[in-house]
């Protein structure tokens, strides 16, 4: 009884402990995910963004780049995050584009629309030492091409690679003559150019325009029907007699589920954001094209920009034969299988320990050679991991990592008093190590409501 009363004790002072800090929220810090590279424009909205929250919410705002998949890790981990109102997402068009491309199921509605940021359109870039100097001449290049040309600006089935592959196809041109090179963000794409490890890339004008000013790079395009005030001396597509535009947007988003009440605290604050005048600083000198939009409007938007996009890319020639990324439970379910492996095995060698002697064989000779195991302390352990798992994101880690190593402790007869002191010491410890050194946001389920 003492031991039970000593658990319930350890697990009422961990939850209440945060009770106090959660009276007006925020009250600790927010997670941004971004889905693409460090570097690139969303990265650069995302941690503009951050700055700004910070200031308006009073605790610290951490971007986090989850790439991976074609924006499948970043948009996944947003709409799967708990819904306590401490995980933004920075969406991106790919949204609109994941579930017809057969990446993933997450949708637009997923996920609760906040506040659309901006809308760029893509753009054609080369090295300044190019013998192109126009849409025209690329497109003579792919027509009489003896071997294909290198082009990239994101992961494969991207925007920005549906836009080349739109443009290519808009004209007729041999797609076989370009070989998209996928790479996770416009800046690594970039960096690829000027590296000579590809001939040309797709994304927006903002995205490259440190290399543009520089002089590094060259703008062929714009697939808009008007000229970007960041290079109004760039014609568009349709000025250069190709009638083809397409673009991205960027937007933030809560995971469905956050209450209404932080929902509205998150809305004023964005609105407030998107009206000063530092906000819309940042975006003019970066060259982003500022469309906002809120709440209810931007979820119109998003059903509106799905049905295009489904349209787009259910077209015979633009159909993906992609097969769907592991789920999110692939990890817990190794480490589960690992779990009952190692139980199993520990079961054979409980049963070898204890049976009986065979000839010449004495008990010290067999203990010498053997480390007899506790069948039911390794089934224990198992149970105990695969309910850390199954608990950790509806609990939070604290309470579901406090119980599991206390109980592990437990039944390696460790003194309850020993056992307590890990406990508060190691559970903490270890979440500073994640989310403090390492970035790895754990999470706060029951604590963080």
């Amino acid at each position: 009884m003492s031991r039970i009363a000593a658990i319930c004790s350890l697990i009422a002072c961990l939850t209440l402990s945060s009770c106090g800090r959660e009276q007006q929220w925020p009250a600790r810090p927010i997670t941004l995910i971004c889905p693409w590279s460090a570097g690139g424009g969303t990265d650069r909205v995302s941690r503009q963004m951050a700055v700004q929250l910070e200031a308006e919410l009073g605790v610290p705002v951490n971007v986090v780049n989850a790439t991976g998949g074609g924006g499948v890790t970043g948009h996944t981990r947003g709409a799967t995050a708990v819904p306590d109102g401490y995980t933004l997402t920075m969406a991106t068009v790919e949204l609109n584009m994941l579930h017809w491309r057969g990446l993933c199921p997450i949708t637009p509605r997923s996920f609760r629309p906040l506040t659309k940021l901006n809308e760029d359109s893509a753009a054609i870039f080369v090295l300044n030492s190019s013998p192109w100097s126009s849409v025209g001449d690329v497109e003579s290049a792919v027509q009489n091409a003896d071997q294909p040309l290198k082009a990239s600006g994101t992961a494969a089935g991207g925007i920005w690679h549906l836009a080349l592959a739109g443009w290519f196809s808009s004209r007729n041109l041999p797609t076989e003559n370009v070989t998209w090179i996928s790479i996770n963000g416009s800046a690594p794409s970039l960096q690829e150019l000027m590296a000579g490890g590809v001939d040309v890339v797709c994304c927006s004008i903002p995205e490259a325009q440190s290399l543009l000013d520089a002089g590094e790079i060259r703008c062929l395009g714009v697939m808009s029907d008007e000229r970007c005030p960041a290079a109004p001396d760039v014609p568009t597509f349709k000025e250069q007699g190709v009638d083809w535009s397409m673009g991205g947007w960027r937007g933030l988003m809560y995971p469905k589920g956050v209450p209404e009440d932080r929902v509205g605290v998150m809305q004023s604050a964005l609105a407030k954001i998107t009206r000063s005048d530092e906000f819309k600083e940042f975006m003019t000198n970066a060259g982003f094209n500022v469309s906002v939009i809120q709440g209810e409007e931007f979820g119109e938007f998003l059903d509106t920009a799905d049905e295009d996009f489904g349209r787009i890319l259910n077209q015979p020639g633009m159909k993906q034969q992609q097969k769907a990324p592991v789920g999110r439970y692939f990890v817990p379910g190794i480490l589960g299988a690992l779990g009952v492996l190692i139980g199993l095995v520990g079961f054979v060698l409980s049963r070898r320990a204890g049976s009986p002697l065979v000839e010449g064989e004495s008990v010290a000779t067999r203990s010498e050679t053997e480390s007899p195991t506790d069948a039911r302390l390794v089934v224990g352990f198992i149970v105990a991991i695969l309910l850390f798992l199954i608990a950790c994101q509806t609990v939070g880690y604290v309470i579901a990592g406090s119980a599991l190593l206390l109980a592990m402790l437990l039944m390696l007869k460790t003194r309850v008093s020993w056992a307590a002191l890990i406990v508060v010491v190691a559970v903490p410890g270890l979440y500073q190590l994640f989310a403090g050194v390492l970035g790895v946001p754990l999470p706060w389920g029951w604590l963080g409501w």
